[in-house]
């Protein structure tokens, strides 16, 4: 559910660069040297504005057709093989690093930066996890809490240790058969199957060489990846009678393989560098070996 947040943090980092014509925009996409109160107030009415109607449309569209309750908590942590709890790490990360990086475009202090748009993730979703603990059908649950700060945690850290973000946390997604078979949960739509079947779902640790190896002369765009899926899942937990019935098997999954770092594209243009930053959190198929229970399979482009 909180992979609604995704959109919003597409709409709130990208929305700004509308506003303006082309003559003004690489000033307008170059990051201040010192404060700029207009950006800063920009930056802070758009973010608040956007998680307000973002939380409004949530209550409308997810919760109000349930019925409500007192806050209550749930322990969902073995459920879909964790892949929901991957999902809160990488929102709550990327969430993070954009809000970071627009509080930078208006030149506040990096202490501030970290400690007012790093953690807009963190704070978003906790407050969603809040209506899922005032809704009957759901509840707050501690692990998710957990997940979110980890993304959170992921960003800051390297900050703080590197000044850079030498390790991204990544998504890539391909539809499966599972999705038919159970629509209710897995989507009905490829853009609803993106958000809720975790089958097709993989979520990658991806680290630049080039920041670790400087001295090697690697590429500076070269990236090696580590990802993590589950497969054979129709609902949260393994339900015998169900598993008798499908024949399914349900899984883990790990991967190995290349990425592209493409905030490390070297480009003169400010409009594509702001997009390359926007979806450097999407893994770039390449080969990749699958490691599982049953084996390995070679994947000659895996997404």
């Amino acid at each position: 559910m909180t992979y609604s947040a995704i959109k919003y943090l597409l709409l709130f980092v990208l929305l700004p660069l509308f506003s303006f014509s082309q003559s003004k925009l690489d000033a307008f996409l170059t990051p201040s040297d010192t404060l700029n109160t207009s950006r800063r107030h920009a930056v802070v009415i758009t973010e608040t504005s956007l998680a307000g109607i973002a939380l409004v449309g949530l209550h409308q569209l997810w919760y109000a057709d349930y019925e409500q309750s007192k806050l209550h908590g749930i322990n969902d942590n073995k459920e879909w093989l964790q892949m929901d709890k991957m999902g809160h790490m990488f929102t709550s990360y990327q969430m993070g690093k954009h809000g970071a990086q627009l509080l930078n475009w208006s030149g506040v202090s990096k202490k501030d930066q970290l400690i007012y748009g790093a953690t807009l993730g963190f704070g978003f979703l906790t407050t969603v996890e809040i209506l899922d603990g005032y809704s009957q059908e759901w509840g707050f649950s501690w692990g998710d809490i957990l997940a979110n700060a980890s993304g959170t945690g992921l960003y800051v850290g390297q900050e703080l240790l590197w000044n850079e973000q030498r390790i991204a946390l990544k998504f890539s997604f391909h539809q499966t058969k599972y999705a038919s078979q159970r629509s209710d949960k897995l989507g009905e739509g490829f853009f609803e199957q993106v958000l809720k079947d975790y089958n097709g779902q993989t979520y990658w640790l991806s680290a630049n060489l080039y920041s670790f190896f400087k001295e090697k002369n690697m590429p500076k765009w070269l990236n090696i990846a580590v990802g993590y899926g589950a497969d054979g899942m129709l609902t949260g937990t393994k339900d015998i009678d169900n598993q008798l019935l499908t024949n399914l098997d349900r899984q883990r999954q790990f991967y190995l393989s290349l990425d592209v770092n493409l905030s490390n594209i070297e480009t003169n243009s400010k409009l594509l560098r702001t997009f390359l930053d926007v979806f450097n959190m999407i893994k770039i198929p390449f080969p990749t070996i699958e490691f599982n229970k049953k084996g390995c399979v070679f994947h000659l482009f895996y997404y």
